[in-house]
């Protein structure tokens, strides 16, 4: 009998035995590290879905992943590894566990890294630009960042911090970091044919038992990652395909701001608002329509 072991956000992890889990992948989806009080439709459908498609892909391509098989639309079986929440207990002889970090990749000038160079938090200078730089610009050169897994918020760590909580060696950290790299030239490769700019995401990764790392939980969705229409891009306009959808509706009500004053301020966080059902009807139509262009029309 599946038994229950860990509900997030927007996945549900149930134990199989001792060596198998599944994800369920909810309606619900998630901003700002909280939940929308709306489920969307179909949205855990093509999380599901996508994500299968691209482990079957790596899988070909002779990657290792965690991924079993999909069991139906909304659940997919994968293989267990161990969530170490001491840091401590990681080291360089540790095996079958879940790595404890994040690792984006970022192309373009979006989402959390345009704030922290509008705050002025970063210069961007480091990022390869002589001037400031406008939302949407591409970057000179890929970034790679690295945060927290497991904490409350994720906050991005140096590299020395990283192999500091993860139990990696530099070795392995880079090989990590090239194997994000190798993935995304594949999927982007396979997403702008259909139209698709793949401006960033992020990937998650555990060691197997012979300390090879394998990619696990899901990516290359609308959730984990961010995507821009191609064609309409190359004329001047920014027409998202992702989550960042719903972030710019609560940016535009001016949630966004409020929400980060508190955070900065150390004030109670207001309750997010429910979305109208007009922005929940599109939203169901972008998760669909991103389903279809990233897997090349096999799921509609």
């Amino acid at each position: 009998m599946k038994k229950l072991i860990r509900k997030g956000k927007v996945k549900e992890v149930y134990e199989v035995s001792k060596d198998r889990l599944e994800f369920l992948f909810t309606d619900n989806i998630s901003v700002f590290d909280k939940v929308v009080p709306n489920e969307i439709p179909r949205k855990g459908e093509t999380l599901c879905k996508t994500s299968s498609y691209w482990f079957e892909k790596l899988e070909g391509l002779g990657y290792k992943t965690h991924f079993i098989d999909r069991i139906d639309d909304k659940q997919m079986e994968v293989r267990r590894v161990e969530v170490i929440g001491d840091y401590d207990k990681l080291d360089e002889e540790t095996t079958d566990y879940l790595i404890p970090l994040e690792f984006i990749a970022r192309y373009f000038v979006a989402g959390s890294l345009y704030d922290k160079i509008e705050r002025g938090e970063v210069d961007h200078e480091t990022y390869g630009f002589s001037e400031k730089p406008e939302y949407g610009d591409m970057l000179p050169e890929p970034c790679f960042e690295v945060t927290t897994k497991l904490e409350e918020y994720d906050k991005r760590l140096t590299m020395e911090e990283a192999l500091s909580i993860s139990g990696l060696t530099e070795v392995e950290f880079f090989k990590i970091k090239e194997m994000v790299f190798a993935i995304d030239e594949m999927i982007k490769e396979n997403v702008e044919k259909n139209d698709l700019l793949h401006v960033d995401g992020k990937k998650e990764f555990a060691m197997d038992e012979n300390r090879e790392p394998m990619v696990i939980d899901t990516f290359g969705t609308a959730d984990e990652d961010r995507w821009w229409v191609k064609e309409e891009y190359q004329k001047g306009d920014i027409v998202q395909k992702s989550k960042e959808f719903v972030r710019q509706y609560y940016r535009k009500i001016g949630y966004h701001e409020e929400l980060m004053e508190a955070r900065r301020n150390g004030r109670e966080e207001p309750p997010l608002p429910p979305l109208p059902p007009d922005v929940v009807e599109e939203t169901t139509e972008l998760y669909v329509d991103i389903m279809s262009k990233l897997t090349d029309g096999r799921f509609r």
